[in-house]
């Protein structure tokens, strides 16, 4: 695949991130943060559930589990962590706001996760430009964030 397509993935993770984030903020107002929380999740298995055993788009193997790094199963917990974070977050800050202070904090994330190469992944070596990327980041989040 071309990288525009891996760009328009990636555009669309990030609206899906906005509107589920509001979604979830929404449910857990009617329903309760933690009931709203385990909601979400049993939809998202039962989701997978079906794409990987009844449409069959799978391409692992689940065997192969055991061979897994013990830190690789954390991202169960992140995600709970994640979901928790935008829930709580975004009504109290608003939408734009939440979804700002996030995509900083995952950018400077990526890029010291990209320089080291932590757990496996290919480094990515640290240029100078990014450090301007981020600092216009901060300008940015700051910009958001300002209520005059």
């Amino acid at each position: 695949m071309s990288e525009t397509v891996f760009f328009i993935i990636a555009l669309i993770a990030g609206i899906s991130m906005a509107i589920q984030g509001s979604l979830n903020s929404v449910f857990g107002k009617i329903v309760g943060l933690w009931e709203a929380t385990f909601v979400v999740h049993i939809i998202a298995t039962t989701l997978v559930a079906i794409i990987i055993f009844i449409l069959n788009l799978n391409k692992g193997d689940f065997s192969n589990l055991a061979e897994a790094p013990w830190y690789t199963y954390l991202g169960g917990i992140l995600n709970v962590i994640i979901l928790y974070g935008v829930v709580i977050s975004m009504p109290e800050l608003g939408v734009a706001n939440a979804t700002t202070i996030i995509i900083a904090g995952q950018v400077t994330t990526a890029v010291i996760i990209d320089h080291f190469g932590f757990w496996g992944l290919d480094a990515v070596p640290f240029q100078w430009i990014k450090l301007l990327g981020a600092a216009f980041l901060a300008v940015g989040v700051r910009l958001m964030l300002s209520t005059g």
